[in-house]
């Protein structure tokens, strides 16, 4: 079965952007309908890694995938339903809205890492916001969440530009 030869080939892969609230998790033991559910909505993508994350009594599993040169990582209920997908894009693909908040509140940004945040809700898909790596001119590191229209949702200040909650220093 394609399922089970996909998860075993890639189980050693298990890698990608676990944050320090979650456990890496091999393939395997991912359940059967997340898996299904990837396949099915991702058919070409290659799985580079999982993680399951409890967080206030809830869980959730995060699966990475690549596809081609796009990177997504894709949030799950404990029932195996999808509820996020996180897709990188290239930085031009960012709406002007976008760009220009972020501009507007942080004068010669350099963009790191892009992000498309579409939520899923009663199998309906919209993307919900956008979540924007950059480092600002005076050298420090901040994610912002801005949505469609170009408002800023939330900033948090980071060490570093690796994309990781081990390095979250401060939320706004």
């Amino acid at each position: 079965m394609r399922t089970t030869a996909l998860a075993l080939a890639a189980a050693a892969l298990v890698g990608g952007l676990a944050r320090a609230d979650e456990e890496k998790i091999a393939l395997d033991k991912l359940p059967k309908p997340i898996l299904e559910t990837v396949q099915k909505r991702f058919p070409k993508a290659e799985i580079t890694g999982a993680a399951k994350e409890t967080e206030d009594g809830k869980t959730e599993y995060e699966v990475s995938l690549k596809d081609g040169d796009t990177r997504y990582d894709v949030m799950f209920s404990a029932e195996g339903v999808l509820t996020l997908i996180e897709k990188q894009i290239p930085f031009k693909d960012l709406p002007k809205a976008v760009t220009d908040a972020i501009q507007a509140k942080y004068p010669k940004a350099t963009y790191k890492i892009a992000e498309e945040m579409t939520k899923l809700t009663d199998g309906k898909e919209a993307i919900a916001y956008y979540e924007v790596l950059f480092e600002t001119a005076d050298k420090k590191f901040v994610e912002a969440e801005v949505a469609p229209d170009g408002k800023i949702l939330k900033t948090e200040d980071k060490k570093s530009d690796k994309e990781d909650g081990d390095d979250k220093k401060d939320k706004k």
